[in-house]
C-alpha cells in the first residue's frame, strides 16, 4: 500500500511507477534536499502562475503543455532517451494507459491553473491534503489493497471534512474533490506502467501538444499573448516548461534516495505553501468552516503519519 499512496505527491506530476519499495538509505540529505525543492516548488506554483493572471487560463494550459514538450524532448535528445520513448509508444498496453494518464493530468493543470487564477487557490489546497487519503481508498477498492485500522480512520476523517464543508457552505467542494481524484486517478493509472517520469512527461505532452496548438493557432493575433505581451509574460509563459518539469526530475531524485515513509511525510510541504499563499499573498477567506475543515483533514494527516511511521517501525529491516 505504501509503495503508492506515499508518491502520491500533491502536485500535478509524480510518477509512482518509477519508485520501488525499498529505497537506498545512502545520500538521504541530497535527498531530502530534492524532496524540499520539489514540493517546495509545486507549493509556491501558485505565485508562478498569479503572475499570469492576464493570460486566460486555458492559454496558460496550452503553453504549459507545449513548452514542457520542448523542454523535455530537449534533454531526452541529449541524454539519448528518445528511442526509449518510441520503445514506449510501440507497445499498445503503454498507449492505452497513457492516453488515460494524460487525460487526467490535463485535468487537473487545467482546474489548478483556473483555481488560482479564480482566488480559489484554498479549495486547490484542500484538494491536495486530501489526496493521499483518497489514495488509500482508491488502492483498496481497485488492487484490493488492504487498510489498516488508522488508515481507515484517516479516510473517515477526511471524508468528515469534505462533507462538513458542503453542509456548512451548502455546495460541494468540486475544485478540492476533482483535483484529488483527477491526480489520485492519475497516480493509479501510473502505477501499472513502468515508464519513467521523464519518459511519461514527454510522452503525455506529446500526446496533448497537437491540442494545444491547434487551440493557440486559433487566437487572435497568432498564438495569442505570446506576439502581444510585455517580454515578462511571454518568458514567464516559456519558462511554464522547465517549471513543470524540474520539480519532476527533483522528485525523481529524491525518490531514488529516501524512505518512502520520509518522502510521504514531505508531501505536506505543497499543499501547506499553497494554504499559505492563497490566506498570507492574496488575501482568500479562512473563517470557522474552514478551520473545521482543514482541522479534520490535519488530524487525518496526523493518524495517516503514525501509522505509517508505527508500521515502518514494526517491519523488518532489509537484508543488505
Amino acid at each position: 500500500m505504501e509503495r503508492w499512496t506515499h508518491c502520491a505527491a500533491p502536485a500535478p506530476m509524480s510518477d509512482c511507477a518509477a519508485v520501488v519499495r525499498d529505497a537506498p538509505t545512502g545520500d538521504e540529505a541530497r535527498g531530502a534536499v530534492m524532496a524540499l525543492t520539489a514540493y517546495g516548488l509545486w507549493g509556491l506554483l501558485p505565485i508562478y502562475w498569479k503572475l499570469l493572471d492576464a493570460v486566460p487560463p486555458l492559454e496558460i494550459l496550452a503553453h504549459r503543455v507545449v513548452w514542457s514538450l520542448a523542454f523535455v524532448a530537449a534533454l531526452l535528445a541529449a541524454t539519448g532517451g528518445l528511442a526509449r520513448v518510441r520503445a514506449h509508444l510501440r507497445e499498445p498496453a503503454v498507449r492505452r494507459a497513457l492516453l488515460a494518464s494524460t487525460a487526467l493530468i490535463a485535468t487537473n493543470w487545467g482546474l489548478f491553473i483556473y483555481a488560482v487564477s479564480a482566488d480559489r487557490i484554498t479549495d486547490a489546497s484542500l484538494g491536495y491534503y486530501v489526496n493521499p487519503l483518497l489514495s488509500i481508498a482508491l488502492g483498496r477498492v481497485f488492487l484490493g489493497e488492504r487498510l489498516r485500522p488508522l488508515q481507515l480512520a484517516a479516510v473517515g476523517l477526511a471524508a468528515c471534512g469534505v462533507i462538513w464543508l458542503t453542509a456548512a457552505k451548502a455546495s460541494l467542494p468540486w475544485i478540492s474533490l476533482v483535483l484529488a481524484l483527477t491526480f489520485g486517478l492519475y497516480g493509479l493509472v501510473r502505477k501499472r506502467v513502468a515508464v519513467s517520469a521523464v519518459d511519461g512527461l514527454a510522452i503525455e505532452t506529446a500526446l496533448t501538444s497537437p491540442f494545444a496548438l491547434a487551440y493557440l493557432a486559433l487566437l487572435t493575433p497568432a498564438l495569442g499573448h505570446l506576439r502581444t505581451s510585455a517580454p515578462s509574460t511571454v518568458a514567464l509563459l516559456v519558462a511554464s516548461g522547465a517549471v513543470t518539469a524540474i520539480p519532476l526530475l527533483a522528485f525523481a531524485g529524491a525518490a531514488r534516495r529516501l524512505r518512502l515513509g520520509t518522502l510521504g511525510m514531505v508531501q505536506y510541504v505543497a499543499p501547506t505553501l499553497q494554504l499559505a499563499c492563497a490566506v498570507a499573498l492574496y488575501g482568500e477567506p479562512f473563517g470557522r468552516h474552514e478551520a473545521i475543515t482543514f482541522g479534520l483533514i490535519w488530524s487525518a494527516v496526523l493518524l495517516y503519519a503514525a501509522d505509517a511511521l508505527r508500521h515502518r517501525a514494526r517491519s523488518p529491516a532489509p537484508a543488505s
